[in-house]
């Protein structure tokens, strides 16, 4: 695998007729450009902001089957899920891993025997190997993982999982496109296409102007912003629709010990999840709210806040409030519309919508999806441009491993326990996150430095310029928000003069 990633510096504008021009760079986007390259096709994809810039940064970063969709009948999606879960944590053992969650069954609007046969399915429908199977805890105020609970003797379900980070997902998806050939834009936007002689011709732009570019078919995956990519294309089909819901979650300082997490039910029957978070913080959502206005960026409201923080005071006895918040995000997702009748029971199965009728260049519209089922709705979405794509080679994408995700044998602690050794004056501590981060990819920012000191700059906590550089290089970081909230969240524990460091010194480098 090349590194860096090339295509950063590639001109789109050549002449050249690219088999897919990919609209998006969410993990939908960035998953279906990884896929085409690796078949063999010529791949142009454009994001206008950075990777992951909106709802594939802001989910409640689980690998999961979607244990409260079977309430909705959704099995299809939740077997599906099930299966990717596992394929994913094999992919990309540094940025998936297993986390069990406990379901305390107290005042719960759904009786214990519906809760264990939902987590019975959830058990067997995805041919489970993995993870462990669930288990009952008759004496939740009796066990270690009631720590922080509030008192009572509830009865409690135990069932299993995987954590992601989000938006390395779709960084690392976006790098193996690259590496397969890909070409990928990051602050270029699609300004107009229009079906001619057979074949698409766009406009992209980004800081240095516009320019045309021409490709065989038009694949949308702008996920909130899709409607706006098929309003832009004079002559396109579509009678499908999305749907905007509004996700938000909170940060807080821990409210409990231990690596678990908890699925928390409310009396309106939405739940609630509880996620240790990065080492001292507890992660809280989600909410699901719809978003009647234009997509972009959102913000948690108070509402949602309060609702969020009344869940933590129901379950746990450590005291919160506002004044406790240390950071929360809300994320728009784009559903497919199926005309629920409300947030909480829109499909988050997908959609994907071909228009090319008469002969016309194809255009693919992508609609709805989770990240736990991009790689299947890739590699769906391939075998639906089939016909278009005649030189195109089989599927491949499943149990391919993802950047950095070559470790011996998927045993993360192993490959830590070698690092350690090996780089004996480098703190551990600093060894474990970039490994979680980056897998083996980790010797690409350590290069020959045996201590800090040979990292270069040092911006401040372990962040030092070995590192920014590598991101700068070969995940496309331009800003110190890419690197601090994006690439990382190391923005939860340093301040704003350190983004504003970054900012002045990915410029210069740009610059160079």
């Amino acid at each position: 695998m090349s590194d860096p990633a090339t295509s950063a510096s590639a001109d789109p504008s050549d002449g050249s007729v690219y088999d897919l021009l990919v609209v998006g760079g969410g993990i939908n986007g960035a998953g279906i450009a990884r896929d085409a390259a690796g078949r063999g096709l010529s791949v142009l994809l454009v994001e206008k902001e950075d990777l992951a810039s909106h709802t594939s940064s802001a989910s409640t970063k689980l690998i999961h089957g979607g244990l409260r969709y079977l309430e909705y009948g959704e099995f299809r999606l939740v077997r599906e899920a099930l299966i990717e879960r596992e394929r994913l944590l094999g992919m990309a053992p540094h940025i998936i891993w297993p986390l069990s969650f406990v379901l305390p069954q107290v005042n719960s609007p759904r009786p214990a025997w519906l809760v264990r046969l939902g987590l019975f399915l959830y058990d067997h429908l995805g041919g489970r190997k993995i993870l462990p199977a669930t288990r009952t805890i008759a004496r939740l105020d009796k066990d270690l993982k009631g720590n922080g609970l509030k008192s009572g003797a509830m009865k409690a379900f135990v069932y299993s999982d995987c954590w992601v980070e989000d938006s390395r997902l779709v960084a690392l998806n976006a790098m193996d496109a690259a590496a397969r050939g890909a070409q990928v834009r990051t602050r270029t936007r699609l300004v107009s296409a229009e079906r001619a002689g057979g074949e698409w011709t766009a406009t992209i732009a980004d800081e240095n102007g516009s320019r045309e570019v021409r490709a065989r078919i038009l694949v949308n995956a702008a996920g909130p912003w899709v409607a706006d990519v098929i309003g832009r294309v004079p002559d396109a089909r579509s009678d499908r629709g999305v749907r905007l819901i509004k996700g938000s979650h909170i940060v807080l300082p821990r409210l409990y010990e231990g690596d678990h997490a908890f699925l928390l039910q409310n009396p309106d029957k939405r739940v609630v999840f509880a996620i240790p978070y990065q080492g001292e913080y507890t992660l809280v959502g989600t909410t699901d709210e719809a978003w009647d206005e234009a997509p972009g960026a959102a913000a948690i409201s108070p509402e949602e806040t309060r609702y969020l923080l009344e869940t933590v005071g129901r379950y746990f006895t450590k005291p919160v409030g506002e004044g406790d918040l240390v950071w929360s995000y809300a994320g728009i997702r784009p559903l497919y519309d199926d005309r629920a009748s409300s947030a909480s029971a829109v499909t988050r199965d997908y959609v994907l919508d071909l228009d090319a009728e008469d002969g016309a260049a194809p255009m693919l519209n992508i609609f709805g999806g989770k990240i736990t089922t991009y790689r299947k709705l890739a590699e769906h979405a391939l075998e639906k441009l089939a016909p278009f794509t005649p030189s195109a080679t089989g599927a491949w994408t499943s149990g391919a491993v993802l950047p950095g995700g070559d470790i011996p044998d998927a045993d993360f602690e192993r490959f830590v326990a070698k690092l350690i050794t090996t780089h004996p004056a480098m703190p551990a501590k600093y060894l474990r996150r970039l490994a979680r981060a980056y897998g083996t990819r980790t010797s690409f920012i350590l290069g020959r430095a045996t201590d800090p000191a040979g990292l270069g700059r040092h911006f401040g906590g372990d962040l030092f310029q070995a590192e920014v550089d590598y991101l700068a290089a070969s995940e496309w970081a331009r800003s110190g928000r890419d690197v601090l909230f994006r690439r990382s969240k190391l923005g939860l524990h340093l301040g704003a003069d350190v983004e504003a460091a970054l900012d002045a010194y990915l410029a210069g480098r740009a610059s160079r």
